[in-house]
Parts: C-alpha cells; sequence; structure tokens
C-alpha cells in the first residue's frame, strides 16, 4: 500500500536502513526506515516484519504519525504474518509430507514395516510407493530420520535425472550434485561445475525443480545473473518468469 501526505515539520536526517521502534496501539513495533528516491511513502509487511520507505527529505515526526494513522493495518499484517509460520513436521505415525507438490502419508502395516503411501487428489485414494521394513513401534527421533532419509534419497534421483535431462541442452557437462541444507538459497553454482541444489525443493512440484534446475545450470555459462544468463535460462526454460514468482511466493 502507498500512502501520500504533505509534511509540515522540519526534516530530520536519517541513516538508510535504520532500525527503529514505535508503539503502535499498544505493541512496541520494530520497523525498517529507508530513505529512497521516491514521492510518496510505501510500508511492506513481510515474514520479516515492517520496512518503511520514504521520500529522502521527510522527517522523523512526519514517518511515526502516517504510521500511527495506519496502526490497525499495520498490527493485522503483523499479526497474519505471525499466524502464517511453518509448524515443525509431525514426526508421528500417520503424518502427511509433501513429495513433488503430493501428499504422503507414513503408514505402519499389520506386518510391522512402514511406508509411504500416496494421496490421489482427485478419487481420495491412496496408493503406496515405498516399503520400509522398520519396526511398527517408531520413536519421533527414528521417524524424522526415516522420512529425512527418504527425502535424501527421493531428492538425489530426482535432481539428479533433470541434470541429465536438461544440461544437453545448454551443452554443458554434467556437474557434480550435492544437496543442500541452507535456510534461504533453493540452488547455488560454482565455476569449479559443482551444482548444490536444496533438499527441500523436493517437495515442491516438478516444474518448479526443473526452473532451478535449469536456473543452475545456466550458471555453468554465465556466472552473473545478466540479461545475457535470463536469455540463456530462458532457452531451456521458456516459462522461467511465471516458476520463479511461484517459486518466491511459495516461500
Amino acid at each position: 500500500m502507498k500512502t501520500v501526505l504533505g509534511s509540515t515539520s522540519t526534516p530530520v536526517r536519517l541513516s538508510t536502513g535504520e532500525l527503529r521502534r514505535v508503539n503502535l496501539n499498544g505493541n512496541e513495533v520494530p520497523y525498517v526506515l529507508m530513505r529512497c528516491k521516491r514521492k510518496t511513502i510505501g510500508m511492506r509487511v513481510d515474514s520479516t516484519g515492517l520496512t518503511v520507505r520514504i521520500p529522502s527529505r521527510e522527517s522523523l515526526r512526519w514517518v511515526e504519525s502516517v504510521l500511527q494513522n495506519k496502526a490497525d493495518w499495520i498490527v493485522k499484517k503483523l499479526d497474519e504474518w505471525k499466524d502464517r509460520k511453518p509448524r515443525e513436521p509431525a514426526w508421528e505415525e500417520g503424518a502427511v509430507f509433501p513429495l513433488l507438490g503430493e501428499h504422503w502419508r507414513l503408514s505402519i502395516t499389520a506386518s510391522g514395516s512402514a511406508q509411504m503411501v500416496r494421496t490421489l487428489e482427485k478419487t481420495g485414494a491412496e496408493q503406496k510407493q515405498l516399503g520400509l521394513p522398520l519396526p511398527s513401534i517408531l520413536t519421533p527421533q527414528q521417524i524424522e530420520r526415516l522420512v529425512m532419509g527418504w527425502y535424501r534419497s527421493q531428492a538425489q534421483i530426482c535432481f539428479s535425472e533433470r541434470i541429465a535431462f536438461y544440461a544437453p541442452k545448454l551443452g554443458v557437462p554434467l556437474p557434480q550434485l550435492r544437496l543442500s541444507y541452507a535456510r534461504t538459497l533453493w540452488g547455488s553454482c560454482t565455476s569449479r561445475g559443482v551444482v548444490r541444489l536444496n533438499w527441500r525443493l523436493i517437495q515442491r512440484p516438478l516444474h518448479l525443480v526443473d526452473y532451478v534446475v535449469a536456473h543452475e545450470l545456466s550458471h555453468l555459462i554465465e556466472m552473473n545473473h545478466s540479461s545475457a544468463f535470463w536469455r540463456t535460462v530462458e532457452s531451456i526454460y521458456p516459462n522461467y518468469a511465471a516458476a520463479r514468482r511461484e517459486l518466491k511466493k511459495s516461500g
């Protein structure tokens, strides 16, 4: 949202990217204040909190008066983001885990083995994919190890297949594949030909896996994000812009 208001007070010089706090509806709200070349005030609330961008010469008093006027909206949006925080997975029988955009349930069979069962969205029926010979009585720690091992195995197989599919399209040799456990990156590529893909990517639909694979392989040709780089991505993944937006939106 954007709000346009006039300023009647004397400008106060503030540093770019300054962390400040303001009391809104009885709540102490931290926010990042940034000065930039614009004519209006801009506010954004996301997973990192409140960011306020203002014209370079506006005063702190003016900024805080605008925040007070928009206090209800700001507090509401901050509360919504708190509710969006991902919950820890339930490491227990019957828990559901995503794989390539589909839902898989951990089930214990009558014979005492564990298996991952896929739920078919249209019919609600279930289809077994993988049986794992484990005791029927499992601790949460054992289930966590089981599921994480399953994820890593599926990721290694899927990512290797997609790299083998896209690399020849670019005419680049098959890179080394390593699974990544980064918190903020879906993938990375080094000049030595090592591609790292985040294991969590296996939870996303296949077309998003393909986008990240195409993106990182393109870095073997262009080690930057120039227009030449994006043309390289587009040459093997034409719908990259839509996939990029979807991946960013998914978090």
